[in-house]
């Protein structure tokens, strides 16, 4: 079970959605902050998929889910990925299969 959480950048307003828990596959979903388009995205790790595609087993090697560059770095969930401000949780946590 996972819930689904929204973050805004009090500095510049970008907001960005993230994932906390696992999924029904017991797969996981890691925010990552992308600095070449400067994205928050979400890509799925383990789980079912991972005992299928062995690229999916963990974060390595993984590309930014919305340029596709290979330079993406676990988001802290704090840092704004295009000012560097400080990025808060808003609104309530949206429960999410």
């Amino acid at each position: 079970m996972s819930w689904k959480k929204k973050y805004r950048c009090f500095a510049c307003g970008y907001e960005a959605e993230a994932y906390e828990g696992r999924g029904l596959f017991r797969q996981e979903i890691h925010a990552v902050a992308c600095p070449d388009c400067k994205r928050i995205g979400n890509i799925v790790v383990g789980g079912i998929i991972g005992d299928v595609a062995p690229s999916f087993r963990s974060d390595v090697g993984r590309l930014c889910p919305h340029c596709s560059s290979a330079d993406i770095r676990l988001w802290d969930m704090h840092t704004c990925p295009r000012c560097h401000g400080t990025m808060s949780e808003i609104g309530e946590k949206e429960f999410w299969t």
